[in-house]
């Protein structure tokens, strides 16, 4: 019998890590991160990590493993995941991935097959610094002459995945849309419940400002201010929404207002092309969170936990 999984999936400030928690509480769970940034070690505030004393004595797995200088890759989070899935439900619990980041949830419940995608330090040396020169925008134009399909989900930004892309197709001689796409047409290989948490856009928008304002109040500033004194300035990390901007303003470059107008503007921007991104999965089960109680939710998440012979 295949192994079970669980996956809530959906937009950042919906409320999924206060969900993940709350249904791995009822069923003896244990929650696998899903998320690209909560790896990092130092990166607390400004990827909202849910910190020890707030688990509520649930394990965390793919929290703090790394630090920001060290590359991390949907290859590397597929396979820990997958060792992870397997490791869970061996010991009897029940395995939930939480987060948002859709492709790193896809790579994982489908087929996508990195064995022969091989890392080129030369090659991906010489993207880094035609982006240093001429900006991610120069490399996703070289991404959407070869693969339109990934330049559109891909944003223009998002460096990393772009160098992903054009590394596969260097070195496969095919998108990497149509690893994609092959793996779509493959059979599951987990016994799955898949759950998306959505809800009013004007709500969740209100949601994400009043996240970033907590951020500041938190400390944000001080802990980018940490990790530039602890050497990380260069580091992919420190590209993440959030860090950057902060950077920005402690490098006199931009006000703090500005600062905070760019997170919550481009925090807003990610949710919406996150939503875009799972709803075009149609094994998700949406619930709005702005409706409903997480511990409505819950409930019936636990339900059909029992009747799918989870529990």
């Amino acid at each position: 019998m295949s192994e079970k999984l669980i996956i809530i999936v959906g937009p950042t400030a919906v409320g999924k890590s206060a969900l993940g928690i709350k249904v791995a509480k009822k069923i003896n769970g244990e929650i696998i991160s899903g998320d690209s940034m909560q790896v990092y070690k130092y990166m607390d505030i400004g990827t909202a990590k849910v910190l020890p004393e707030e688990r509520e004595g649930v394990p965390h797995h793919l929290i703090d493993i790394l630090e920001p200088f060290q590359k991390y890759s949907v290859a590397l989070f597929q396979k820990e995941a997958r060792r992870l899935i397997k490791e869970i439900n061996e010991r009897g619990k029940i395995p939930i991935i939480v987060g948002g980041t859709g492709l790193y949830i896809r790579s994982v419940i489908d087929p996508y097959d990195f064995a022969d995608f091989s890392f080129d330090p030369v090659f991906r040396e010489k993207l880094e610094q035609a982006a240093k020169e001429k900006g991610s925008s120069y490399l996703h134009q070289m991404l959407e002459k070869i693969d339109p399909v990934a330049a559109q989900k891909i944003h223009s930004n998002d460096l990393r995945r772009i160098i992903r892309a054009l590394e596969v197709y260097e070195h496969t001689g095919k998108p990497i849309s149509y690893y994609w796409e092959r793996g779509k047409q493959s059979k599951p290989q987990y016994r799955l419940l898949y759950y998306g948490l959505t809800m009013d856009r004007a709500l969740l928008y209100q949601r994400i400002n009043e996240r970033v304002d907590k951020m500041i109040e938190k400390g944000l500033i001080a802990e980018v201010e940490r990790l530039l004194q602890m050497g990380f300035k260069d580091s992919t990390a420190m590209q993440a929404l959030g860090y950057k901007e902060i950077v920005q303003y402690l490098e006199g470059k931009i006000t703090l207002d500005e600062a905070i107008y760019l997170i919550k503007r481009d925090t807003r921007r990610f949710a919406k092309r996150q939503l875009t991104w799972f709803r075009r999965d149609p094994r998700i089960k949406w619930f709005d969170s702005g409706k409903e109680s997480l511990e409505k939710i819950t409930e019936k998440i636990i339900t059909e936990a029992g009747v799918n012979n989870f529990l």
